[in-house]
């Protein structure tokens, strides 16, 4: 399957942010459509029979979680759009692009989302690191106030919407959507509770809504091509003739299947490195090899993380024959997450791969809960103690006993506070620890990594 190009087709473009370069391929006609035909039910119906699901990382039902939203907001009681653009997951770099190169692309998309959901006031929070999208999106936001697509009465009607760009301070748990909330209020970010959810309580204590860069993106497109074309690309197949399957059919398609494309951010050891947009349920192979174009010096494939760090790699006979696909990879014991593909060759040192991903959440930890708070410390230290040859054979169950503590005995049950501890988990206990538990047992008996001749001590630290 080629790679096709819907979001990212103007990005190679050093044009494409400019309003008039915008305006000139198409820009706003899908959001002057939306707010002069549509009924913001309408919209939000669209949205969610697509089967647009969210591409940050859980893949909830974009349609499902607007139809959560009140129906009458009051001045008292406002609806609030949040996009989420703290894009900090290790391996995923889809968002940043978008941003940065196309950012009118993302304007349109949150006006006639906003629109959808009775909002006057959306935001967008961009990662702290991200100075030049920040940037640009501070100037398409400011070119379509000029052009009238921002502000008040847009295209000659009664809506209005005021868009703010907020720039983040680097965290990497600002990325969970209730700590997001809480650094926009000016407080430290931390995860809250659930329930309540955002759509009751999010905020400053109103209803919101809080989506992605990529996710909010294909609403545009949405709204120009319609229903069949968005169907027409993914795993779902074509919809059946009858009227009551035909909508048990739509029904299942935020939670069963996948529609649509997908930026898969590739690193690692491919020849071809870089952003990739795909069809639903293109195979990891054809990624590898065909858009990709193989793995680096000729090597033999050995690993893949999928879904960005905090999903569990796979090894090469599961990812051969995998498709990158939400429920495709789940039955495959991980998750397309952000869509961060990092891809290992055979001489990859497993358990270093394992030490670098539980140093990172050991870091990002916000420290609020102590599952999260002292796991992912203990997670570090024993898999350090493993790497710098000072391990015992014990510690590979105790570290999977703590990774249960964290995480849970089975993905998706987890203990902490929100997903950063499942995130410290799952790479080690369904990835690493599942499919390499040998190379841990070897750097035990040997002293040294079992992919090379040099002492275990050499890239420990």
């Amino acid at each position: 399957m080629p790679e096709v190009k819907i979001l990212r087709k103007w990005v190679h473009d050093p044009e494409q942010h400019r309003m008039e370069v915008a305006l000139s391929r198409g820009y706003y006609q899908a959001a002057r459509q939306a707010l002069t035909e549509m009924k913001p039910d309408e919209i939000i119906n669209l949205v969610r029979d697509s089967g647009v699901r969210g591409r940050g990382g859980a893949g909830a039902s974009c349609g499902m979680k607007w139809g959560f939203m009140p129906k009458e907001p009051t001045p008292q009681r406002p609806n609030y759009l949040i996009c989420n653009c703290d894009e900090s997951e290790p391996g995923t770099f889809s968002n940043r692009e978008l941003v940065e190169y196309d950012p009118h692309q993302l304007i349109e998309a949150i006006v006639i989302s906003a629109y959808a959901l009775r909002v006057r006031t959306a935001l967008i929070y961009c990662r702290g690191e991200f100075l030049f999208g920040y940037e640009r999106l501070n100037e398409a936001v400011q070119e379509a106030r000029e052009r009238g697509f921002v502000g008040e009465k847009i295209f000659g009607t009664d809506f209005s919407l005021d868009i703010i760009v907020h720039r983040g301070a680097g965290a990497y748990i600002c990325g969970e959507e209730t700590a997001l909330m809480d650094s926009l209020e000016g407080k430290r970010g931390h995860p809250r509770a659930k329930p309540p959810f955002p759509a009751n309580v999010g905020l400053y204590g109103m209803p919101t809504t809080i989506n992605n860069v990529e996710t909010l993106c294909n609403i545009p497109h949405l709204i120009n091509h319609g229903l069949e074309w968005f169907w027409s690309m993914g795993t779902a197949g074509a919809p059946p003739e009858e009227p009551q399957a035909r909508a048990n059919w739509i029904k299942s398609l935020g939670t069963r299947k996948s529609t649509g494309t997908k930026i898969l951010s590739v690193s690692g050891h491919v020849k071809r490195p870089g952003n990739y947009e795909v069809v639903m349920g293109t195979s990891l192979r054809e990624l590898i090899y065909d858009v990709c174009g193989g793995i680096c010096g000729d090597h033999d494939l050995k690993a893949v993380i999928p879904g960005g760090s905090s999903m569990p790699m796979i090894p090469k006979p599961i990812a051969m024959d995998v498709q990158m696909a939400f429920e495709t990879l789940q039955a495959a014991g991980t998750a397309l997450g952000s869509g961060g593909v990092i891809v290992f060759d055979d001489q990859t040192d497993i358990p270093q791969v394992c030490l670098a991903i539980a140093r990172f959440y050991k870091n990002e930890s916000c420290g609020k809960c102590v599952p999260c708070r002292i796991g992912t410390d203990w997670i570090y230290k024993l898999i350090q103690r493993i790497v710098t040859g000072q391990g015992r054979m014990e510690d590979i169950e105790l570290i999977r006993d703590v990774c249960i503590n964290l995480g849970g005995e089975r993905m998706m049950d987890s203990r902490s506070y929100c997903p950063l501890g499942d995130a410290a988990a799952w790479p080690i206990i369904w990835g690493g620890l599942k499919y390499f538990q040998h190379e841990f047992e070897h750097y035990i008996r040997y002293r040294r990594s079992p992919v090379g001749a040099e002492p275990a001590l050499v890239g420990a630290h």
